[in-house]
């Protein structure tokens, strides 16, 4: 199930950046959601729960930074801030 939704919301925010970054800041950021993709897959394959959440987050991390990388690639391509804050370049106020 989670794959099933992260699948969909990488679709949704490649859709929604596909009009606003360049195309190298979009390669930058497919080839993060590539690795994310290929990390949660390993995920639903882990023998542990701990280990699958350590993936999962690990995932997280990998397409988080990748979206970072290409906001800073295109200022004027970011959509809205990181979910969850890592390497999250656009939070400005402290939070």
């Amino acid at each position: 199930m989670k794959k099933y939704v992260f699948t969909a919301l990488a679709a949704g925010s490649a859709l929604a950046l596909g009009a606003c970054q360049s195309e190298r800041a979009d390669e930058v950021e497919d080839a993060a959601e590539a690795e994310a993709e290929a990390l949660d897959e390993m995920a639903d394959e882990a023998t542990s729960e701990a280990a699958e959440e350590s993936l999962e987050r690990e995932a997280d991390m990998v397409e988080e930074m990748g979206e970072e990388r290409a906001n800073a690639m295109d200022d004027d391509g970011e959509i809205a801030p990181s979910e969850t804050g890592i390497g999250d370049t656009q939070n400005h106020d402290g939070q």
